[in-house]
């Protein structure tokens, strides 16, 4: 028998998983009041509307428009059938009933919504109360006050039951007129994960036993290990809200087979990148581009993604990843230094030990003064600058280091700013761009801006008389794109991955050489096989022949990056994975820097982290050192 303590803890972990509904009813509100879908009815469920941050908007649109789509397929195709339901479990405030019977969707159809009596209850007040709602609702009957009906109308009807609570909810539905053998689409937005597993499991069971011409949506999240997923459950665990089966079933492979043994015929899963950029038509795209300022690409990604493996067989060792020493006598580490917690930030070696870094964004805002790593005996120590000159505040940016540039640093820091005053044309702003050095030019290209989603011009700075000037360029440039990587190679520059103007990552590889006439450049794709996985937000360094991608955000492979290993000799390219095991806390390979050290086989990784949807915002909270030794035999 369960003992009271138990029961008041189930109690209040029902009551905080009852509280994500209010929650999400908000966000929903804020997404409709931007013009991301159009939903006239969720207001009315809100007692105080808020405006939430771009990211929770976009996540929600997406979220709306899948279930959104699910639902009008199944109404579609279901047209001449002559009864048709559709059943949403752990519906909360949603106004989905609403919304078809306005727009004359149901065509006949009938909408049963089922959860917690509360819940139930609150919902029915706001319904009754309201003239708009309750003018939607035709053949009102007054609910029974003991049974779990709230609102019982000809097209709706509103339940009170525990949906784990397999007998009472089969019941209160029979009793409220659903048709067992009727086709039914069943809904749950974020419900399932929120019950222990073998609850859930139970009712994916019996949904499929009870309702044999039925088919089942639901939305949930995935990906429990990767550094989003960990600060995702951190931040349920907070709330009191465990997401319960995320680790027996944490992706769509294991979510296919969760399905299919526990008796559905056929399982599709599709994360929502693939739902976004696969279902989700361009110009609709576009114009969801245009509602919100937007640059926050990685994080809007993350924890969804899923796919095939690309990494060959067999698989190639893990690189070793561990925390940076500090100097001797030094500190006792780095965690917490102002300003090697950050994200966009800028970062140029300017000689072996010595790493400069610019900009950035961190817990104290954004930033706009320097720091320097240092490399003295033993390991590495920060020294905070004081720029001779205000350097402004800036995030994705770029520092390059100029031919000739000075690289006198004495523990009195003082960084030298030196205005450059250019001529000629100078190309737009931008940022999300890539800059290095070629012949004698500074070679920029692609980014984003306000206007353009993703540029790709190449722009060039004569070094010698600081003059912007156009050079002639021949063959077909990279398709326009932002958060790539751009390295010097043999007189020119080996360009790999970003964001394409359309929103989908790149994979691939450009070499821009320079000319036979001995004047401009010449682009020449660059044919890698194995093709690598398309990502962007990463960094890349050449070394020898073979250009080192580390980090960055990919949609449909598993796992995350680690680093890709592209030989420029042979076009042989391959994946290897990263052992973060001796790194104790999430670790973000995106708005990141990284730099070589004194060996030629290690990269130091600087920065990075992200804003995680609503779940709170990791900062890296060290620089770490990767081992590129097995990558580079």
């Amino acid at each position: 028998m369960p003992t009271a303590n138990t029961k008041k803890q189930k109690k209040g972990r029902d009551t905080a998983v009852q509280g994500t509904n209010d929650s999400s009813v908000v966000s929903k509100v804020s997404a409709a009041a931007q013009g991301y879908f159009q939903d006239d009815f969720l207001q009315h469920f809100v007692c105080k509307a808020a405006r939430r941050a771009p990211l929770i908007n976009r996540g929600y649109y997406v979220r709306w428009r899948a279930v959104d789509h699910c639902v009008r397929t199944f109404l579609r195709v279901t047209a001449e059938c002559p009864k048709r339901q559709v059943l949403s479990l752990g519906a909360g405030f949603d106004s989905l009933y609403f919304r078809l019977r306005a727009d004359g969707s149901l065509n006949g159809a009938v909408v049963f919504e089922v959860d917690f009596p509360d819940v139930a209850r609150r919902k029915s007040a706001l319904i009754l109360s309201n003239e708009t709602l309750s003018g939607m609702l035709d053949s009102h009957l007054p609910p029974s006050p003991t049974g779990p009906a709230c609102v019982c109308s000809s097209q709706y009807r509103l339940l009170g039951v525990d949906v784990r609570e397999e007998s009472q909810v089969e019941q209160a539905l029979g009793a409220a007129g659903l048709d067992w053998a009727a086709p039914t689409l069943i809904l749950s937005e974020v419900v399932l994960t929120y019950m222990e597993t073998r609850w859930s499991d139970a009712v994916i069971s019996w949904a499929a036993r009870l309702l044999p011409q039925s088919l089942l949506v639901v939305y949930e999240q995935i990906r429990p290990d990767d550094a989003f997923g960990r600060v995702m459950l951190q931040h349920f665990h907070k709330l009191n809200s465990r997401l319960h089966a995320l680790r027996q079933y944490p992706d769509t492979a294991a979510q296919r087979r969760r399905f299919l043994d526990k008796g559905w015929e056929q399982c599709v899963c599709v994360d929502m990148n693939h739902f976004f950029l696969g279902l989700v038509s361009e110009e609709e795209r576009g114009r969801v581009e245009s509602l919100e300022p937007f640059d926050e690409h990685e994080v809007s990604c993350e924890s969804v993604s899923s796919g095939p493996s690309v990494s060959p067989s067999p698989s190639p060792p893990a690189l070793s990843v561990r925390p940076v020493p500090a100097a001797v006598g030094g500190l006792e580490g780095l965690e917490g230094l102002e300003g090697l917690e950050g994200l966009a930030m800028a970062s140029t070696s300017l000689r072996p030990g010595l790493i400069l870094l610019t900009g950035g964004s961190s817990r104290g805002g954004r930033g706009a003064a320097g720091r320097v790593l240092l490399r003295a005996q033993g390991g590495w120590r920060s020294v905070g600058v004081e720029p001779a000159a205000d350097l402004g505040v800036r995030l994705h940016h770029t520092a390059t280091r100029l031919p000739g540039g000075g690289s006198e640093v004495r523990e009195a820091v003082k960084l030298c700013v030196e205005p450059t005053v250019c001529s000629g044309e100078a190309p737009p702003p931008r940022w999300r761009h890539s800059a290095a050095v070629v012949s004698n030019f500074l070679f920029v290209f692609g980014g984003k801006n306000q206007r353009e989603a993703a540029l790709g011009d190449s722009c060039f700075l004569d070094l010698d008389q600081r003059r912007w000037t156009h050079l002639p360029v021949e063959g077909a440039a990279p398709e326009p794109r932002h958060s790539h990587s751009a390295c010097p190679f043999r007189g020119g520059v080996v360009l790999f991955g970003g964001l394409g103007r359309r929103g989908a990552p790149l994979g691939d590889a450009a070499l821009l050489r320079p000319a036979g006439s001995g004047r401009g450049f010449c682009w020449e794709a660059l044919d890698v096989r194995p093709p690598p996985v398309p990502r962007y937000s990463h960094r890349a360094h050449v070394m020898g022949d073979k250009l080192v991608v580390v980090g960055g955000v990919w949609l449909h492979a598993d796992g995350v990056p680690g680093v890709a290993v592209i030989d420029m000799a042979t076009g042989g390219s391959v994946e290897f994975s990263l052992d973060t095991t001796s790194v104790p806390w999430p670790l973000m390979l995106h708005s990141f820097c990284s730099e070589t050290t004194d060996s030629e086989s290690e990269l130091l990784l600087i920065g990075g982290g992200g804003n995680c949807f609503s779940f709170g915002t990791h900062l890296n909270p060290q620089p770490v050192c990767l081992d590129l030794r097995p990558a580079l035999i």
